[in-house]
C-alpha cells in the first residue's frame, strides 16, 4: 500500500478517536472543533495527532477560541474562562461579541472583520470585558483557518490580559513626560552628549540658547571654551571625570554684553538595551557627558559695573599721568632743538671764535638748558609696570565701549560690535592694553566727528587665527592718506583739524605698547571707508589647565 494511503488511514482513526471524546466529553462541546483539529493535523502531514493538538490547546497558557464563520462560539479552554470568568457552557453558541465593551472604537472592529474576512491575520488591541462586567485590555491575534478547498470556515482567536503592562507603561511614559517637562521648565540649560559630541538630549533653554547664537550648537561652544584651557574630552571620558561650575563667556555678534555660564559637566552611563545583555553579556556601557549651564550674566554684569566704577578711576589716574608724561615729554622735545643749536654753536666757536664772552654766554645758556630738561624728567610720573596675565581681548574691549557708553549716545555714534564667540587668551598687562585700546577707540570717536556723513559707525571686531588674536577698529571718518599711514605713528604728529588737546601722541604711544606684547600695529590700506586699524597679537603659548581636582 502507498506510504499516503497509510497516513490517510492513519488520520482517519485519530480523528474518529478525537471526535468521540469531544462528543462524550462534559458540557457537549461541538464536534465541529475537532474539524479544525483535523486540519491542523492533516496540513502537519499526521505527524502530530488530532490529540495532542487538543491537550496543547487545552493547556496553553494564552486564552483560546475557536469560533465559526459568523464568529460563534465553538470552543474555548480553561484559560480562555480563567481569563474572562465566563464558563465554557456559557460561551458556547454565543458570539465574541459577549466580550466587547463600549469603550472599543467601532472603527476597530471594522478594520478587524475586513482583515480576518480577507483570509489575513489581525493582530491588535481591544478593550474587553469580564463577565463580572470590568474591562481589561487583551492583546488579541485573530488568525483564519482555511478547509482544503481554501474557505475560512473557522477564527482562531488567541488573547492575554495586558492590562497591567499598559499600567506600567503608561506610568513608564508619565515619568518620561514629567521628566522632559521637568528639563524644559528648568532655568539651566541642560544637554546630554555622547562621545562623539553629538546632541542626544536637550531642554527649552538650550535651544532658546542655540537660536540666541543664530544656530550653533551651545555644547560645542562650551567644550571648544573648556578645551581651550585644557579640558580633553577623550581623556575625561576614559578617566570619568568630571567638572563643576567652570565660568564660560560667550561673546554673541550683535550684543553689546557677553553672557556667562557656569557650566558643570557629570558623566552617565547609558542603559544597555541589547539582547546580549539580559544575561549581562552585553558589551561596555556607552558613556555620555550631562552638561548643566547656568546664566550668571546679571551676576557678573554686578561685578562688570564695580570693576567699571574701579577702572574709570583708575584710567582716570592713569590719563592725568599719562596727559602729564606727554605734556612733558612735548616740552622736553621742543626744548632739545635750541639745545642742540646751542651745542652747535659752541662746537663753531671751539673751532674759530675768540670771543670768551660769548663762549661764556652760550656755555650759560646750555647749562641752563640741560638743567632744565633734566628737571622735566625728573617731573616725569613713573610709570608704574604691572605683571603679566592671561587676558581675553573681549574682555578689555567691553571695557572700553562700556566706559565710552555717553560719548558714543553724545556723538550719536552706532556701534557695530562683532566678537568672535570663543577667543583664545592672550598673555600682556591688562591695565595698559585697555587703556591702549581706549586711545584707539577714542581717536576713532574723533574721526567720524570729523566728517560729514549722515551716520557715524564704529566697527570693532576680533577674530582669532592659528597663532595669533586680530582687534579691528575700523571708523567711517574721512580716512588717512596712504602717504600718511607711517608717519601717524611719529610722535607729536598730528593731523586733527580740532586736535582737542591732543599732543599727537596717542599712536606712537599705542605702538610701543603693542610692541611690548609682541604684536603689531596697522593702518589697513584697502579699506575702503574711513579708517582701519588692525592689532594683532600673539596667542599665549602654554594653556592654563584646570586643577585636578575639579574632575
Amino acid at each position: 500500500m502507498p506510504k499516503s494511503s497509510s497516513k490517510s488511514q492513519a488520520a482517519s482513526k485519530s480523528a474518529d478517536s478525537v471526535n468521540n471524546s469531544t462528543r462524550k466529553s462534559p458540557g457537549g462541546k461541538s464536534a465541529s472543533v475537532v474539524e479544525a483539529f483535523e486540519l491542523t493535523a492533516a496540513a502537519n502531514g499526521n505527524v502530530l495527532s488530532p490529540r495532542l493538538f487538543y491537550e496543547t490547546v487545552q493547556q496553553s497558557p494564552l486564552a483560546i477560541s475557536i469560533t465559526d464563520s459568523r464568529a460563534d462560539i465553538l470552543y474555548v479552554n480553561p484559560a480562555f474562562e480563567n481569563l474572562t470568568g465566563y464558563s465554557s457552557d456559557e460561551v458556547l453558541g454565543e458570539n465574541e461579541s459577549i466580550l466587547s465593551h463600549k469603550q472599543t472604537p467601532l472603527e476597530v472592529y471594522k478594520a478587524l472583520w475586513s482583515t480576518i474576512q480577507g483570509g489575513e491575520t489581525w493582530r491588535g488591541t481591544l478593550v474587553n470585558r469580564r463577565r463580572n462586567g470590568e474591562p481589561y485590555l487583551a492583546d488579541l491575534n485573530i488568525s483564519p483557518v482555511f478547509d482544503s478547498q481554501g474557505s475560512v470556515n473557522y477564527f482562531l482567536g488567541i488573547h492575554r490580559d495586558i492590562t497591567e503592562v499598559h499600567a506600567l507603561e503608561q506610568q513608564v511614559q508619565h515619568q518620561k513626560t514629567l521628566i522632559e517637562s521637568m528639563l524644559d521648565a528648568a532655568p539651566v540649560v541642560v544637554a546630554l552628549i555622547d562621545a562623539e559630541r553629538k546632541v542626544l538630549v536637550d531642554n527649552q533653554a538650550y535651544k532658546k540658547l542655540m537660536g540666541d547664537l543664530h544656530g550653533l550648537e551651545p555644547a560645542a561652544l562650551f567644550l571648544e571654551v573648556l578645551e581651550k584651557d585644557g579640558f580633553d574630552l577623550a581623556t575625561a571620558l576614559a578617566e570619568h571625570r568630571s567638572f563643576s561650575e567652570v565660568e564660560v563667556r560667550l561673546d554673541i555678534a550683535g550684543r553689546t554684553e557677553p553672557r556667562w555660564y557656569s557650566v558643570s559637566g557629570t558623566w552617565v552611563s547609558e542603559l544597555d538595551s541589547t539582547v546580549a545583555s539580559y544575561f549581562g553579556n552585553g558589551g561596555e556601557p556607552r558613556c555620555c557627558l550631562l552638561l548643566v549651564a547656568s546664566e550668571v550674566t546679571a551676576l557678573r554684569q554686578q561685578m562688570e559695573r564695580a570693576k567699571l566704577q574701579h577702572l574709570r578711576a583708575s584710567l582716570a589716574e592713569q590719563e592725568r599721568v599719562q596727559g602729564m608724561r606727554e605734556a612733558l615729554s612735548g616740552a622736553i622735545f621742543q626744548l632739545q632743538t635750541p639745545v642742540n643749536i646751542i651745542q652747535a654753536a659752541v662746537g663753531m666757536l671751539d673751532r674759530g671764535a675768540d670771543s670768551n664772552k660769548l663762549r661764556e654766554v652760550l656755555d650759560q645758556v646750555l647749562l641752563s638748558g640741560q638743567q632744565a630738561m633734566d628737571t622735566l624728567r625728573g617731573a616725569l610720573p613713573e610709570e608704574t609696570r604691572e605683571s603679566q596675565a592671561s587676558v581675553n581681548l573681549n574682555t578689555l574691549l567691553q571695557d572700553v565701549l562700556s566706559l565710552q557708553t555717553d560719548a558714543f549716545l553724545a556723538g550719536g555714534v552706532v556701534i557695530d560690535w562683532q566678537p568672535q564667540t570663543v577667543l583664545p587668551s592672550i598673555t600682556g598687562r591688562p591695565n595698559q592694553l585697555r587703556s591702549m585700546l581706549m586711545r584707539l577707540v577714542e581717536n576713532a570717536l574723533m574721526a567720524v566727528a570729523e566728517t560729514d556723513r549722515p551716520q557715524r559707525v564704529l566697527r570693532v571686531a576680533t577674530v582669532s587665527h592659528d597663532d595669533c588674536v586680530d582687534v579691528l577698529i575700523q571708523d567711517n571718518g574721512p580716512g588717512i592718506p596712504d602717504h600718511l599711514r607711517l608717519k601717524v605713528f611719529e610722535p607729536f604728529y598730528s593731523n586733527w583739524k580740532q586736535p582737542r588737546g591732543r599732543a599727537g601722541m596717542g599712536l606712537s604711544l599705542a605702538q610701543e605698547t603693542v610692541n611690548e606684547h609682541g604684536g603689531v600695529i596697522a593702518i589697513n590700506p584697502d579699506c575702503n571707508e574711513g579708517c582701519q586699524v588692525r592689532l594683532t597679537f600673539p596667542v599665549r603659548s602654554a594653556a592654563t589647565s584646570y586643577d585636578e581636582g575639579m574632575y
